[in-house]
């Protein structure tokens, strides 16, 4: 801190400034220079002291829980895509219009950019909603009788169901071959 610390005085709005003496301290700044001072004791009260006068203060922020749910990564990076594609397209547009109030050369270029831009952030913003729809269909999101995701889920638990039972069996007979019998031969 400084030299000065900074209190309220009882009027409004004034502030009392309170010097605190500096004390003179070795190299290493945490040895005193003098050999004499405060033992680290001493020295934690007296920050707890500093501390406890402080007024509370509200903190900076204050969580709350998010109000939807985070995107999923493929949509999010198609989003970001798109996103950065129009920012592109709307700075070449910009140019566009500056270089042809300018009456400059660089005004025919500029405009084919934009056009082509346009196209391109078009396509972008396609990307995200086609993108976003695939996702939905194949994790399920969706939940019509119809879904894709829904016949998906049914296969991979009948595969499932069929793996254990064939799992099982082969426990089953697995035992059955370790009850003691030789071998038929």
């Amino acid at each position: 801190m400084g030299t000065a610390e900074r209190h309220d005085a009882p009027e409004y709005g004034a502030v009392a400034h309170r010097t605190v003496p500096r004390r003179r301290e070795a190299p290493d700044h945490d040895i005193p220079a003098d050999g004499h001072g405060p033992t680290p004791d001493a020295a934690r009260d007296a920050v707890r002291e500093t501390v406890q006068d402080r007024p509370r203060t509200r903190p900076l922020w204050v969580e709350e829980p998010a109000r939807r749910r985070r995107m999923p990564d493929p949509v999010r990076t198609a989003a970001v895509r798109a996103v950065l594609i129009i920012s592109v397209t709307l700075i070449l547009a910009m140019t566009a219009v500056l270089c042809t109030l300018a009456d400059s050369w660089l005004a025919f270029p500029m405009v084919i950019g934009s056009v082509a831009g346009t196209v391109v952030a078009t396509w972008g913003a396609l990307d995200v909603w086609v993108t976003r729809q695939v996702w939905n269909q194949r994790n399920g999101v969706v939940s019509v009788p119809s879904s894709t995701a829904r016949s998906l889920r049914r296969e991979r638990r009948r595969a499932r169901r069929q793996a254990r039972a064939a799992e099982r069996t082969k426990k089953r007979m697995g035992r059955a071959d370790s009850t003691g019998q030789l071998s038929h031969s």
